[in-house]
């Protein structure tokens, strides 16, 4: 894999496919953080708190590395999905491998160069080869977003500096695959995200975010949860007796263990490989 020489990049993944590119951001430094009877502890908890936040990203860069557990839980219309992801990434480059499970069918996908190659259960892959391909930079470019927006941890890191006290709370501790971590809760400003002004259209002004800090100010598990008009939704004319916004609720579960593990994403031999880029920046223009 190449690295980009800036070793202070961290902890965001652009998790594409199946998981719909979620953009991870957040973890922190474990802080005091504990209420205390003035208003002066309070806002020094406080303050720890947001501290913690901002200089989690270099914290956990640190580490180069990890293996990641994922879960994504997708509902709608009273009814509800599970998908599970396990395997490795590169928390400076945001290459990685990992084999996804969604609905009794398994996935083995790779990010590698802001590339997504995705090798669907037998027979199930278009074009009569086993694997995938779909350059999310295209895809990026095409939302109008910064070309590295989907994998480069900086863009998370530069959003991460600008957070303020108002935006952190700490929410208690937890033991988390037997270590202890603290938790807070960060409220995201969408306007701040790559692609903000569109985001906000679809999932509102801000978004809840959880992580939980080991005491070396490592992230070991975020979560955040979107709610999101669909594009068909928020198309409709609001004279249209059925045009109550149908939304659907996305909770995603990322957990971090074993900070310097190796990574290996090779791509896959080309005579193996059908490009669908064209095929996702089609169905982007229907979607805009």
């Amino acid at each position: 894999m190449g690295r980009t020489g800036n070793g202070r990049r961290v902890c965001a993944l652009g998790v594409a496919g199946v998981l719909a590119g979620t953009v991870l951001v957040g973890c922190g430094d474990d802080g005091d953080g504990a209420g205390g009877a003035s208003a002066t502890s309070s806002t020094g908890a406080r303050e720890q708190g947001t501290r913690a936040v901002r200089s989690a990203y270099d914290k956990t860069a640190e580490e180069d590395t990890a293996k990641v557990k994922l879960r994504v839980r997708t509902s709608a219309q009273g009814a509800s999905q599970t998908a599970n992801g396990q395997g490795v990434v590169d928390l400076d480059d945001g290459d990685s491998v990992m084999t996804l499970t969604a609905q009794g069918q398994r996935i083995e996908q790779r990010v590698i160069d802001q590339v997504l190659y995705q090798k669907p259960p037998k027979g199930q892959a278009p074009g009569g080869k086993p694997w995938i391909r779909i350059d999310l930079r295209k895809v990026a470019a095409q939302q109008g977003t910064d070309d590295r927006s989907m994998s480069d941890p900086a863009q998370s890191a530069a959003y991460a500096k600008a957070i303020t006290d108002k935006d952190v709370t700490k929410k208690g501790t937890a033991t988390i695959d037997g270590v202890k971590t603290t938790h807070y809760r960060v409220s995201v400003d969408v306007a701040e995200l790559p692609n903000g002004d569109t985001l906000r259209k679809q999932v509102g002004p801000t978004l809840p975010m959880d992580v939980w800090l080991d005491d070396e100010g490592r992230m070991r598990r975020q979560q955040i949860d979107m709610t999101i008009k669909t594009p068909e939704a928020t198309q409709r004319s609001s004279t249209d007796a059925s045009s109550a916004p149908e939304k659907i609720t996305v909770r995603t579960v990322m957990d971090f263990t074993d900070f310097g593990t190796e990574v290996e994403a090779d791509e896959p031999p080309a005579g193996q490989v059908t490009d669908m880029t064209g095929k996702a920046l089609e169905q982007g223009k229907k979607r805009s």
